[in-house]
């Protein structure tokens, strides 16, 4: 069977991903760039910082897109 954390084994070091996870309370996502991946934890670099996700907490994974280009300022 393949699971959320063999989805992201096999993404390179450095992909843009998107992983939802449980916290207190409900789910949040995490969106950033793959950091790493061990037995028990995934690592995203937010726009925020690094976050730690315990691989039992992530209810969902996936690749996504890199981000639109910034638009110039008019003005």
């Amino acid at each position: 069977m393949d699971t959320r954390a063999d989805r992201l084994r096999r993404l390179p070091s450095g992909s843009r991903v998107v992983v939802r996870y449980r916290i207190d309370g409900g789910l949040t996502d995490a969106l950033g760039y793959l950091l790493g991946l061990d037995d028990s934890s995934v690592q995203v670099q937010t726009r925020t910082g690094t976050v730690r996700v315990a691989l039992a907490d992530v209810r969902a994974a996936k690749e996504v897109p890199p981000p639109p280009e910034r638009r110039p300022r008019s003005g």
